[in-house]
């Protein structure tokens, strides 16, 4: 595990996206994972970054092999039935503007879902995510970084948006204020509605239960599993889950294997680029003739810089 002693607050960096989209994938049962996350990975992923418009895309996959204490067991909320997950992904803009420009293309990328997703949900967030506190200093993590990540995807006990979103904020708020906590981002999206199917992809599913159309996702990050333990055990975790059945029905947890970053700020990364295997290639031989602009440039564009 890192040792991180790092306490600067990297949180505002995320603000530029004004629009997010939250994307829930699974993949398709007979596709061994390996094949699956290779693919999403290493094909999907440079396809979707750059389809124009992009400000942000992000994919987190995570790991069906789980221990048991990835969220605390609260009174009067019980697990969503039947949710496995492989990933999640966020797809932002920086503006209305440029996802209508994204969306106009997304034909193309709609196209190759089929190949390796059984089911993908994308919940709208208009006025964006938050991050609350991210004190994690690379922008563009490609791969395991080490940290203890975790996802904790809640499902409103009732149809009022704004009490449900009110509940997650400030128990994100109680996570943000604690040291050990490194990182905290959530997404409130708008009620998914299965008459609107979203993203579009043909055959793909894109329904969801009636306990998941309203839900919110908490996103974690931990030096250690035992510092995240440390947490969840804490007094103060304690007060800020009580009377949080009130709001939530539902919450299940999931651990992070790998975060990989395509776009950034509008930007190709090394894994948008050239896909995420390759780039971690890239770095670990210190290939820096590989990152220079030229070869970005001919990679891009299919031409040679002009001299």
């Amino acid at each position: 595990m890192p040792r991180l002693t790092t306490t600067v607050d990297y949180a505002e960096r995320d603000a530029a996206i004004a629009i997010n989209t939250y994307t829930t994938v699974l993949r398709r049962p007979r596709v061994p994972h390996e094949l699956f996350a290779t693919y999403w990975r290493d094909v999907h992923g440079p396809l979707c970054a750059r389809i124009p418009g992009l400000g942000w895309y992000v994919q987190r996959h995570l790991d069906r092999a789980q221990d048991a204490h990835l969220w605390p067991q609260v009174e009067g909320i019980g697990p969503f039935a039947d949710y496995e997950l492989d990933g999640g992904v966020e797809i932002g803009f920086s503006s209305v503007s440029d996802q209508a420009a994204f969306t106009e293309a997304c034909p193309i990328l709609f196209a190759d879902e089929q190949n390796m997703f059984a089911a993908t949900v994308a919940y709208a967030l208009p006025h964006g995510s938050t991050t609350l506190v991210d004190r994690v200093a690379e922008p563009s993590p490609n791969g395991d970084d080490g940290l203890d990540r975790i996802e904790i995807h809640f499902g409103a006990s009732h149809d009022d948006a704004a009490a449900f979103g009110e509940c997650i904020t400030e128990l994100a708020r109680s996570l943000a204020a604690e040291a050990a906590v490194l990182k905290v981002r959530f997404h409130l999206p708008e009620p998914y509605d299965n008459a609107k199917p979203a993203p579009p992809a043909p055959n793909v599913d894109h329904a969801v239960p009636s306990e998941r159309r309203l839900i919110a996702v908490l996103e974690l990050a931990f030096g250690s599993p035992l510092e995240r333990r440390t947490v969840y055990a804490s007094d103060a975790l304690a007060a800020a889950t009580a009377g949080l059945s009130e709001h939530v029905a539902h919450a299940s947890a999931f651990a992070v294997s790998g975060v990989y970053t395509y776009v950034r700020d509008g930007t190709l990364t090394l894994a948008g680029l050239r896909g995420s295997r390759p780039a971690q290639l890239i770095e670990r031989i210190g290939a820096i003739n590989q990152v220079g602009e030229d070869v970005r440039h001919l990679l891009h564009t299919g031409e040679l810089p002009r001299r």
